[in-house]
Formats: C-alpha cells, sequence, structure tokens
C-alpha cells in the first residue's frame, strides 16, 4: 500500500500531474521538507536536492519532457560561460546571438509549429501537417513507434524556462551577473520546482545571489509563507475554480446556448477566474518557496484597482511585464529610437494579418497604416520619438499576446491591450472639454455605424462609448459649475475617490471585454486553435450585443446566486485597501502556533466543501 502510495507520488502519470491543489504535491512537498531540514545549512548540497526533486518534479508533471529541460540547462550554462570568457565585444555578442537563437527557435518549435503551418497553408495554399522531431528521434534511437510523430505537444512550462536561461544569459553579457560555476546551483535556478511550471518569472541578477545564502525563516516569515499557501488554496479553489465549472465554462463552451446577460456576466466572472487562478498559484508558489528559505517576486498587486491600461500592467503578471520591458521593449529600441527589430517584428505582424484577413479592403487598411506610422517617422522629426516609443511598446504587447499563444485571438488581445495604453496617453492630456466633445463625437459616430451595418459589435461599442460620455460629461459639468460653487462656500467636495472610481471601473470593462479573445484561445487544441477562438469570440460578440430579454435578468442571477455571490466577495476582497490586507497578514502571523494550526484546518475543510469532481488544472500551465 505505502509503496503504491509512493508509485503514484513519484512515478510519471499523464492523467495525475502534481499540482497545488492535488493532496499528492503536499505529501511529496513533505518528504522533501524532511530531508531539506537536514540539509539546509549544506548551501551547494541543499542546492543539488532541490535540483534534483525539482526534475522529478518535473518529470511527473511532464515525462520525457524533461529531456529538453536537461537540453536547455546545460546549453544555457554552457554559452553563460562562452559569453562570460570572450575577450572581444563582437564575440560575446555573437555567442549571445547564438544563445538566444536556440533559446527562441525550441520555444517556437513547440509553441508556434501549428501557428505557423497555419498561416504557410492559407497564405501559399498548402496542405502542410506538422512533424514531430523529437518523436521521430525518440522512435529511431528507441528501435519503436511509441511516440506519435504526427502531433506536437507543448511541454509545461517551456516559456518559463526559457525565460529564465535568456535572462541568464543576457545578465552575463550585460555584467549583471557572474556564471554559475555548479552544474547543480544552475540546475536549481532554472528548475526551481514551486514556479518551475507557471512562474513567476526569476531573473538571473535578482534570484541567483539567493542560491549562496545559508537558510533563513523567521517566526513571521513562517506565518506569512503559510498565509500565503492558505490565501492561494481559497482563490483556486472557491473563487476560481467553482466559479468556472459552474458557470464560465459552460457559457464559453457553447455562447449560444445562452443568453446575452448570461455571456456578458461569463465575462466579467472570466476575469475574476483567471485573475483568482494565476495569482492563487503564484500565492502558494511564494509561500511553499518561503518556507524553503528562498524569495519569489512579486507577481501582482491588486490590478483590478488599476486608473488605466499601463497602470494595469504594473499591477498583473509583474515579473512578465518586468521581463518584457527589460528584455524585449528596451533591445527594440525602447522609447529612445527604432531599430532593425522595431521594423522587423510590425511590418511581419502587418503583414501577415494583412494576408490571412480575407479581405482586399483590410488588408489594404492595414499596410496603409504601416506606410503612415513609417512616414510620420521619416518625415516629422519633432515627433519621431514619441511614435517610436508608441510602436515600441505596440510591439512588445503584440509578442507579449503571442507568448500567452500561438492563436490570432491571443495577438488581438495583446494588441487591444496595446491600443488601450496607447489611447491612454493620448487621452491623458486632454482637458475635460475636449474629452466630453470627442467622447460625443465617437459615440454619435458609432451610432451612426450601427445605424446602417447592424453590427452586434457596433452596438456594445455605442452602449459602451455612451457610459463614457455620460460619466465624463457629468464630471465636467461638477467641475465647471459645482466645485467652483464648494469653493466660494469653502466647502470640501473635491470627490477624489470618485473620480478614481471611475477610472478603476472603466479600466475593469475595458481589460474584461479583451479577455474574450484570451478565453476564446485557451484550452484548445493547437491545430484548430485558430478556427475555434474565432468562432468562440464573433458567437459571444453577438449575442452580448443582441437583444436581452431585461425581464429574466433577475431570474438567472437568482439561478446562479452562488456564483454571483463569490463574484461580489471576490471583488470586494480584491479592492480592499493595501494596508488593511497587510495588516490581517501580520495578525494571521503573528498568531500563536496552535492558534494558526486551528485556523489552518478550519480554512482547509472550508476550501474542500468547494472542490469539483476533477481537480482544475491551473491556467497557466498552458503557457
Amino acid at each position: 500500500m505505502f509503496l503504491n502510495f509512493l508509485k503514484d507520488i513519484f512515478v510519471f502519470n499523464s492523467d495525475f500531474p502534481l499540482i497545488f491543489t492535488q493532496f499528492y504535491f503536499w505529501a511529496f512537498f513533505a518528504i522533501i521538507f524532511a530531508g531539506f531540514s537536514l540539509l539546509k545549512d549544506k548551501i551547494l548540497m541543499r542546492n543539488a536536492y532541490l535540483a534534483f526533486f525539482s526534475f522529478l518534479f518535473y518529470y511527473k508533471t511532464s515525462g520525457l519532457f524533461i529531456l529538453i529541460l536537461v537540453f536547455s540547462t546545460l546549453l544555457n550554462m554552457l554559452y553563460g560561460e562562452l559569453i562570460f570568457n570572450s575577450k572581444t565585444e563582437g564575440k560575446k555578442k555573437f555567442h549571445l546571438a547564438i544563445g538566444l537563437a536556440i533559446n527562441i527557435l525550441v520555444l517556437c518549435y513547440f509553441k508556434y509549429a501549428y501557428f505557423v503551418t497555419n498561416i504557410l497553408n492559407t497564405v501559399l495554399d498548402l496542405n502542410l501537417r506538422v512533424f514531430d522531431i523529437f518523436a521521430w528521434a525518440g522512435n529511431e534511437i528507441t528501435g519503436s513507434t511509441r511516440f506519435d510523430i504526427s502531433k506536437i505537444l507543448l511541454p509545461v512550462g517551456i516559456s518559463f524556462y526559457t525565460f529564465h536561461n535568456i535572462s541568464y544569459i543576457m545578465d552575463i553579457f550585460r555584467g549583471k551577473v557572474a556564471p554559475v560555476k555548479n552544474f547543480f546551483n544552475y540546475a536549481f535556478y532554472v528548475s526551481f520546482f514551486p514556479q518551475l511550471v507557471a512562474g513567476p518569472i526569476l531573473r538571473a541578477n535578482e534570484f541567483i545571489p539567493q542560491i549562496y545564502k545559508k537558510y533563513f525563516l523567521s517566526r513571521r516569515q513562517f506565518g506569512i509563507a503559510v498565509f500565503w499557501i492558505i490565501n492561494g488554496l481559497a482563490k483556486k479553489i472557491i473563487l476560481s475554480d467553482y466559479i468556472a465549472v459552474n458557470f464560465v465554462d459552460r457559457v464559453f463552451e457553447n455562447p449560444l446556448m445562452f443568453s446575452g446577460f448570461e455571456n456578458f456576466a461569463a465575462l466579467f466572472g472570466y476575469s475574476l477566474q483567471v485573475y483568482a487562478d494565476f495569482s492563487g498559484y503564484t500565492d502558494i508558489a511564494i509561500g511553499v518557496a518561503m518556507l524553503l528559505g528562498f524569495h519569489l517576486p512579486k507577481n501582482f498587486d491588486s490590478p483590478y484597482k488599476a486608473t488605466n491600461a499601463r497602470n494595469f500592467w504594473k499591477r498583473w503578471h509583474i515579473s512578465l511585464s518586468r521581463w518584457l520591458q527589460d528584455y524585449l521593449y528596451i533591445p527594440l529600441g525602447g522609447n529612445r529610437n527604432a531599430t532593425f527589430g522595431t521594423y522587423a517584428v510590425i511590418i511581419s505582424i502587418a503583414a501577415i494579418a494583412a494576408l490571412l484577413s480575407g479581405s482586399l479592403w483590410i488588408g489594404l487598411g492595414i499596410i496603409a497604416l504601416v506606410v503612415i506610422v513609417w512616414l510620420a517617422i521619416r518625415y516629422l522629426p519633432q515627433k519621431r520619438k514619441k511614435i517610436v516609443t508608441d510602436l515600441n511598446m505596440m510591439n512588445t504587447m503584440l509578442l507579449g499576446g503571442l507568448w500567452h499563444g500561438a492563436s490570432w485571438n491571443f495577438m488581438i488581445w495583446g494588441g487591444l491591450n496595446g491600443l488601450g495604453m496607447l489611447i491612454y496617453k493620448f487621452w491623458e492630456n486632454k482637458n475635460l472639454k475636449s474629452k466630453t466633445l470627442i467622447l460625443l463625437a465617437v459615440t454619435l459616430i458609432f451610432e451612426i455605424l450601427f445605424l446602417k451595418f447592424k453590427l452586434p459589435v457596433l452596438k456594445i461599442g455605442v452602449v459602451w462609448l455612451a457610459v463614457l460620455f455620460a460619466g465624463t460629461l457629468i464630471k465636467f459639468v461638477f467641475n465647471k459649475y459645482v466645485r467652483n460653487n464648494c469653493q466660494l462656500s469653502n466647502i470640501n467636495c473635491q470627490l477624489k475617490w470618485l473620480g478614481t472610481a471611475w477610472s478603476v471601473f472603466q479600466t475593469f470593462v475595458f481589460i474584461t471585454f479583451t479577455r474574450l479573445f484570451f478565453r476564446s484561445g485557451s484550452n484548445l487544441d493547437p491545430a484548430e486553435a485558430n478556427r475555434e477562438a474565432w468562432k468562440t469570440a464573433k458567437n459571444m460578440v453577438a449575442k452580448i450585443g443582441g437583444d436581452w430579454d431585461f425581464s429574466l435578468i433577475g431570474t438567472m442571477i437568482y439561478e446562479y446566486r452562488a456564483v454571483f455571490a463569490l463574484f461580489v466577495l471576490g471583488m470586494i476582497i480584491h479592492w480592499l485597501p493595501e494596508h488593511f490586507k497587510r495588516r490581517y497578514r501580520l495578525w494571521f502571523a503573528a498568531m500563536p502556533l496552535w492558534a494558526m494550526a486551528i485556523v489552518c484546518v478550519i480554512a482547509i475543510f472550508i476550501i474542500y466543501q468547494f472542490i469539483s469532481a476533477d481537480l482544475q488544472a491551473f491556467i497557466y500551465f498552458q503557457f
């Protein structure tokens, strides 16, 4: 019996990967922690021990894909040495370029083979099929046909550990970190199991110094670590999984079977679901790592408190945002200039989008837009820096979208977020009168277009623009007439909190609607991702922008009362002031151990009342 239990924990089974919500993971961690407690003061042995179990964890999660992780680890350790020991700048750049190229090619092969094949088939009218060269090599080596060569499976976490490796060789090239001399130390950095398959992304210059430090865990840190673990489990199981299984997934699987209101509500439910899922994973990863004496970077900062799209990306998946800024946006030229990469990225994306649009007018429109941007950069020197900054930012968001998934929906999602950031840059410098007049004009234009074409997306645009116009008009009237009277009467009626709440509301709604494309492209077979994702998004837009039967909304809310109650509760907790949240974290951490144990038992009992029949994998495992 006990041997079978150990087998379930340590032997690969594709149907039972180790995830934080499984009992087997915590049994796995308990075994690791028991051995770790004996080695924690012997730094090299500790790191080797954790590296071994991290690789074992990955094997349990991904089977033979562990060979890709081993190859990636050895390759980048080698190229780190080559870059560091190169005598000239030219040789450093050469080895860096080769190392980056191999990392990117391996990632692109597994992640974008279907995407590239689809583009070639569509543009050149071919009938190409993907071919798994690694499966073919495995069959040749073993003299069998045990591996399927007709399908390319994405290794779990390949994006995250590839980014770790790129950070390592880039930081060595920039002189921010010295090469790691011992294989076990470097393998530990790349594969540290709490964050291996879904982040946060570890930057070499921030994490590698930790691997040489002695173990330390204060009483307060222990309490905080336990709090993060319980908090993460509650987010994942109570908020994310319950809302997904009982409402969101049903709607997204077949939008046409549900009403416009239900599609609308599912979209907002997904915004909370994806946050609770991903930040829940991060909370648990931070807590587990802290128990082992290591500190992972903060990955979320109440993102739905953001007052604009740019601020949102400073709060959401912070480790990815910072990584993209330092290793993509800045190398592209940042806010300084346009590089070859700037033009290569935007021209490539524009050309592919034009070819695949299927519409001559859309294709010509995309080409015309690129030409206009190029002419503006060339002939408007006073605007050049601003245009280049915006272009590099848009390129970064488009590539960030593609990082999340190899389908047009993810690229549209990234592009919409980039567009939101650009609109905010344009908008923030306008006065209230200009904003009111612009919104009035744009709302009228959308209304005219809707009356002519009757498209659901235009109806959604009309409603949303009308809401924005009404809010901006009220603010304009208040500032012009009410506030002046307040000042004359020495009455305080600044109501800054109301302006902040309005900005938070606008941003939350915008981010939620971009998620339509993000969710539609998730959880799909890569071979059908483009077609099915676009179909789902189009159907949901048709339902949300169609006719609503408002008399049934109360009945629908009652039928899904538990889901709506959890949504409201989750958003209230999310919007609590940060100082209040910090206070109850510290209160929990300061509790006596016996009291902390009782609270944990009660919390876990409550959490597992919400567990579904089949444990739901974390959303970001697919990225």
